[in-house]
């Protein structure tokens, strides 16, 4: 019950992400309907039903286009968890302000790295040109497509691919 299901808009967009309870409760209350089953059957007491994979909306949900949240965990996954200095795959990496915080940077996409602990103690407090010390990449905000967002899903859900490329 609480593997993932992937949730469509009306028109085929991906939107969401749920479990498996939820997506029962809503195609048993008429408000989706389901894609792709693909996994079986959910045995009740007195009936069976379907493990659905992929639901889709009866109504159209309108929204706003969505964002990427600014966490510790989607920072390091924009930089690929990589070090943006050295270049170097570590498994403890850290936050970095490429213009420090006590001079005025903002906690903001662009003003955010990851780096290992080495080369974040090396730059310190300073800008990283003061510290002679390189980016690999600009830092920008990620783009918030379907792919980005529910592309981690696809691994265990192979399935969804048709669903998410698309968009």
């Amino acid at each position: 019950m609480n593997q993932t299901v992937l949730v469509l808009n009306a028109n085929f967009e991906p939107l969401n992400v749920c479990d498996t309870r939820r997506a029962i409760g809503l195609l048993l209350t008429g408000k989706a309907e389901m894609v792709a089953n693909g996994r079986g059957l959910i045995h009740a007491a007195r009936q069976s039903y379907p493990r659905p994979s992929v639901i889709r909306l009866e109504h159209m949900v309108k929204r706003p286009r969505p964002r990427v949240k600014l966490t510790k965990r989607e920072v390091f996954r924009r930089d690929n968890y990589t070090c943006q200095y050295c270049g170097r795959q570590v498994g403890h990496l850290t936050i970095d302000h490429v213009e420090p915080r006590h001079r005025g940077g903002q906690h903001r996409w662009d003003n955010l790295v990851a780096a290992c602990q080495p080369c974040n103690r090396q730059k310190g407090g300073r800008s990283a040109l003061e510290a002679n010390m390189h980016l690999r990449h600009r830092p920008a905000e990620p783009t918030a497509t379907a792919a980005y967002l529910f592309g981690r899903h696809l691994a265990d859900n192979a399935d969804w691919a048709k669903y998410i490329e698309g968009w």
